[in-house]
This record gives structure tokens, C-alpha cells and sequence, in this order.
């Protein structure tokens, strides 16, 4: 990699006056995908970032936008401290046959050749590697005994499209490159002759090494020189000045009939010296390193790996997945979730441990935050030992497309919490938990009736969901996977709050749609479905745990009367309805909720 620009960064897009292009891929220490710049000298790493600060993460964006709006982001770190990725992915390469005029002599001659059997092709042979074929600088080559026995390099040039193109002119095609990369078409032999075409031969899983970087064509002399040493052995040496159809007519050729992309790659074709021309042929076998070095964009280093390695591209196609999860991105990815029943959430403890432990579970459009103003109220931290959690797709928990929300999935996830916490019967756990969060805590403390010694229900709605509200919190969903969360906010608000709170306590209203509006769509229009769905009656007359039950005079959702029904129907509870409140109670009367609270845990 001698020929790459070195130097020391700065916060201009520049490196120690040089510019910031020597385009690395690689994985952070959470496993982003990153882009940077690589300092071949030092071997380190300088990230990159858009202009605005937002990190970069792949190539196609560095296209899109310039060097001029990329700078330096943070320190340089080892290269070596990452996994360095392929410099672009995601697609099939286009590649090219027989472009060097002793290598399409010395192909024709070998026996492998099945395609138009002369010398000098008199049209670009063209065909593609699989995109799952890329692997990156460093990473081993599967050598796939029983496929092949004719394990063959190529050394290449890669060209990186800067935009997209029809029926390029030939004399305008170089205004279409972005860039060059360093590209091993790694080739089976026989099967490239075998099957009378040259993709299976070429797209085996880890035949196409790409890296180490990519540089921007401005940056980079106008003829490259490419070499391939195997084992330290020189095989192939030559430059772009010997190709028999040149970067502008491939361009050309390509797009006669076909859209080119930005960030296409095309493999121009390998130099005479490959493993079959070799007297007697040689083909690479495990333990061989190849080398291929091109003039400022350093070298690719790639190992034979042994017979008996595993194909570690299979297993990465099987991690990827096309099913989304929303609300991942508020913890880069589920930085610092905690696995509960084999789903990430949100979970945090606070206070003292060998306090009496408190568990909370927030309600429909709420997070655990809803009741950091009552923990604050009451210094819960300095007596208790506090559980909180976000419930699946609301907070900073995610939330799965195949993971149907439901009270009852979510009571389970409360279970996961009592287990993760290690609370059992014998620790006199108090649950607290407000709106749709107290249906998720009657079912979980129905089923679970020894777990829970006090429960503090706080605005409950009526159970089972009366046909009526679970038509409209249905229409809800809907509205919101359409339009967002600033379509219900305002109704949400208007309803939920008390007229005192509206007319006087802007700081309630202002937590109440931050709250909201901090929800993901998608997330908080499945859990209205879990809230919608909530129509099978809760047999509250079984619990046994000594129950409090808050409300707000003006609580539309959870009326005097309806609590004092269930407060009748508990064997022992007490009724607490608050004046000029409504449903969002910690946040419009913490003084009066935390009082009612406070003396419930004292009894």
C-alpha cells in the first residue's frame, strides 16, 4: 500500500494538508459499518462524517456527496483494532474477459477458454461476479475442494461509477468514474470452462477480494500499474496502456443498453501471468497468500485458507434479514439493552439493592421516564430497589415486525423482568403501573399472584375494553402508520389532560407530547393494537395483592366512578381520585400522586 496518501488529520477534510481519500470500510467496536480514512503508513484509521457531523457509512454516500462534504470526525484509531470491510458491497460486480492482449493469448491457448476461441476478442467479453463473491483485504479465500481443483487468481483494476449513465459517449465516459479500487477475481478453472461461461467460475463464495480502499480518480495518476505476486513471487505485471478496450469504451459498451449506477464497480480485466500460464500451470492451494498492488491504492492481501476451514460467507448470509425492527436506532443498533426473554428492552435499576423492590411499567405512548418526577417526589432511590422498563416499542425499546405487541406479551416481558431481577415471592415486590400498563400488570399479577405483595394501579382503564374505545384506539393505529405521531398528538393531549392543566400547567402539556412524540410510529401503532386488543375481562375480584388505585377527577379514560366500581370488587383496596386531574397523573399532580403513594407504601 505504498503508493497511498499519508499524513496526520485535520477537522478541514484534509490530511495534514493531503486530502481525506483513501476510502476504508470497516466495522466499529458495536458493529456499524463506518467509512474512514486509512493511513497506510501509520496504518491508522481516521473516521469520516458528512459536513454535518453525521457519521458516513458506506461508500455510495461519499459518492453521492464529495469529498468536499466529508471531513474528519474524531481521533485516529489501529487499523488493526477493527474489522476492515470491502470498500463497496451490496451488488454483482461487472467484470471483463480477456482484456490484455498476452493474457488472451495465453487463455486462449490453455484448454479453459470457451468462448469465442481467438486471440484477441474483437467485443468486450463481459459477465459478473456474484456480489456474495466480495470479501475484503485479509479475509481468507475459501478454496472449495470438490468444486474446484484449478484454484486461479486474477489481478485487476476495479472501476468505481461516480453516476449514473445511458448510452455513455465514449469520449464522455471518464467524467463517469468516481474512482479505482483493487479487485482479486479469484477463478475454478474448470468450471469456467465446464459450463461455457464464466460466472460460476467466478462467483463462488469468497472469490472476489476487494480493498483495501478506494480512491477518488482525481487523486490518482491517470495510468495504473497493477502487479500480483503469489507467495511473494511476482506473476503479473502491467498497466492500463495494455488493455485491449479501454475504461472509456467499457463504460460505453455497458451502457449501450443498461443504466449504470454510481458505485458500480467493473473489474477490467487480469494481465497475462495467471496460475494456468505459469510453466507447468499452478494453481493456488491452501496456505498460499496473493498479493495484488496497484499504483496508489496499495495492495490487497488475501490467504488460501486450509481445506478443512469453515465458508464463513454462509453464515453471514444467514444473519441478514429483510424483517425490520423499529425504534432501534435511539440505542445505535441496542447499545445497552438487556436481553428479556430473548428480546432486547430497555431495563434499568436504580436505588438501593437491598431495598424493597418497586417494579414500574409505563403506559400506551409513555417510557419508564414517566415516573422519574414520583421516584424524585418521594427519593424512592434512597429506600428502594427500583426496576423500570420500556416496554416492547415504546422508550428506547425495540420492537420486531414478526413480534405481535398484546398485553399479554407484554405481561410476559414483565415476568422476564421479575426473573432477570431476581424477584421472587418471598421479596414483597411492588408493582406500580399506569394506564394500558395496568391491564399488562393485572394480568401479569393474576397469573403470577405470589410475586406481587402491593399493587398501585394508576388510572386503569375499565376491563374488558369497552367495543367503542377499541374501535377508536383501532382507528388510532391506523392514523398514525399513515400520518405520525403528530396527527394524534394534539387529540391525545385535549383528551388526556385536565382543563386546569390545559389552562395553567404548560410544563404537564409540554411532557405529555414530548412523551408522544418521542414514540416511533410504527411501534406506538402496534402497541395501540395490544391496547385495542384488550377486550377479555380481567377477574380483578382474585387478586390478593393489597391494591391502591389513583385516578384524576377529569380522567376520561379511567372515571371516579369506574375505579371505585373496581376498588369495590378487590378484596382489599383503597380509591385515590385527584382534583382537576386527568389521565396523565404523575405529570399533571405528582404532589398529589406521590402523597397517595407515599402513604400506601408506609401502610
Amino acid at each position: 500500500m505504498n503508493g497511498i496518501i499519508n499524513g496526520t488529520s485535520s477537522t478541514d477534510g484534509t490530511h495534514n494538508g493531503g486530502p481525506l481519500t483513501n476510502y476504508v470500510a470497516y466495522a466499529d467496536s458495536n458493529g456499524h459499518a463506518r467509512m474512514g480514512h486509512l493511513d497506510v503508513k501509520e496504518f491508522t484509521i481516521q473516521p469520516l462524517s458528512f459536513i454535518s457531523g453525521t457519521p458516513i457509512t458506506n461508500l455510495y454516500q461519499i459518492i453521492e456527496v464529495g469529498e468536499d462534504n466529508i471531513i474528519a470526525a474524531g481521533t485516529s484509531f489501529p487499523a488493526s483494532s477493527v474489522a476492515i470491510l470491502p470498500p463497496i458491497s451490496g451488488r454483482d460486480i461487472l467484470a471483463v474477459g480477456k482484456n490484455y492482449a498476452e493474457h488472451a493469448k495465453e487463455f486462449n491457448s490453455s484448454g479453459y477458454d470457451s468462448s469465442d476461441k481467438v486471440d484477441q476478442p474483437t467485443h468486450p467479453v463481459i459477465f459478473t461476479k456474484r456480489a456474495t463473491s466480495i470479501v475484503a483485504d485479509g479475509e481468507e479465500i475459501y478454496p472449495h475442494e470438490g468444486f474446484t481443483e484449478t484454484l486461479d487468481y486474477e489481478g485487476e483494476i476495479g472501476v468505481i461509477l461516480g453516476k449514473s449513465g445511458f448510452k455513455i459517449k465514449e469520449e464522455d465516459a471518464m467524467d463517469y468514474v468516481f474512482g479505482y479500487t483493487i479487485i482479486n477475481d479469484v477463478t475454478a478453472r474448470e468450471r469456467q470452462r465446464d459450463h461455457k461461461q464464466f460466472y460460476i467460475g467466478k462467483s463462488a463464495d469468497t472469490f472476489c477480494p476487494m480493498g483495501p480502499v478506494a480512491v477518488p480518480a482525481a487523486h490518482l495518476p491517470k495510468v495504473l500499474r497493477v502487479q500480483t505476486h503469489v507467495n511473494r513471487e511476482k506473476r503479473q505485471d502491467s498497466t492500463t496502456k495494455d488493455l485491449i478496450f479501454s475504461i472509456p469504451v467499457l463504460i460505453k459498451t455497458l451502457s449501450e443498453g443498461q443504466t449504470l449506477q454510481p458505485g458500480d464497480v467493473i473489474a477490467t480485466g487480469t494481465p497475462f501471468g495467471v496460475g494456468f500460464g505459469q510453466k507447468p500451470p499452478t494453481y493456488l492451494k491452501p496456505g498460499d497468500v496473493v498479493e495484488v498492488s496497484v499504483t496508489g491504492l496499495g495492495t490487497l492481501r488475501n490467504k488460501v485458507s486450509s481445506s478443512s476451514a469453515t465458508n464463513y460467507t454462509t453464515a453471514r448470509v444467514r444473519k441478514q434479514t429483510s424483517i425490520p425492527k423499529t425504534n432501534l436506532s435511539k440505542t445505535c443498533g441496542g447499545v445497552g439493552l438487556t436481553t428479556i426473554n430473548s428480546k432486547s428492552l430497555y431495563y434499568s435499576h436504580q436505588g438501593q439493592s437491598s431495598g424493597s423492590p418497586i417494579v414500574f411499567i409505563h403506559g400506551l405512548g409513555g417510557t419508564s421516564d414517566y415516573y422519574t418526577p414520583l421516584i424524585s417526589a418521594l427519593s424512592l432511590t434512597k429506600t428502594h430497589s427500583l426496576h423500570l422498563l420500556d416496554l416492547e416499542g415504546h422508550g428506547l425499546s425495540p420492537t420486531s415486525a414478526l413480534s405481535p405487541l398484546s398485553t399479554s406479551s407484554f405481561a410476559t416481558d414483565v415476568h422476564g423482568i421479575f426473573s432477570h431481577a431476581g424477584l421472587s415471592a418471598s421479596s414483597g415486590t411492588t408493582l406500580v403501573a399506569h394506564s394500558m400498563g395496568c391491564l399488562v400488570a393485572l394480568t401479569f399479577v393474576l397469573q403470577n399472584p405470589s410475586l406481587v405483595r402491593n399493587l398501585i394501579l394508576i388510572g386503569p382503564p375499565p376491563s374488558p375494553l369497552p367495543e367503542a374505545a377499541s374501535k377508536n384506539t383501532y382507528a388510532r393505529e391506523t392514523i398514525v402508520r399513515e400520518k405520525g405521531m403528530a396527527a394524534v398528538v394534539d387529540a391525545i393531549v385535549a383528551a388526556g389532560t385536565s382543563i386546569q392543566t390545559k389552562d395553567s400547567n404548560p410544563l404537564a402539556v409540554a411532557a405529555v407530547r414530548m412523551s408522544l412524540l418521542g414514540q416511533e410510529p410504527e411501534s406506538y401503532a402496534k402497541a395501540c393494537s395490544a391496547l385495542a386488543g384488550a377486550t377479555q375481562k380481567l377477574e380483578i375480584e382474585k387478586l390478593e395483592a393489597r391494591t391502591l388505585i389513583v385516578t384524576g377527577e377529569e380522567d376520561k379514560v379511567s372515571p371516579p366512578a369506574l375505579c371505585q366500581k373496581m376498588g369495590k370488587a378487590i378484596r382489599e383496596c383503597e380509591v385515590v381520585v385527584l382534583k382537576d386531574v386527568g389521565h396523565w397523573h404523575v405529570f399533571e399532580d405528582v404532589i398529589g400522586v406521590s402523597e397517595a403513594v407515599g402513604r400506601f407504601l408506609k401502610g
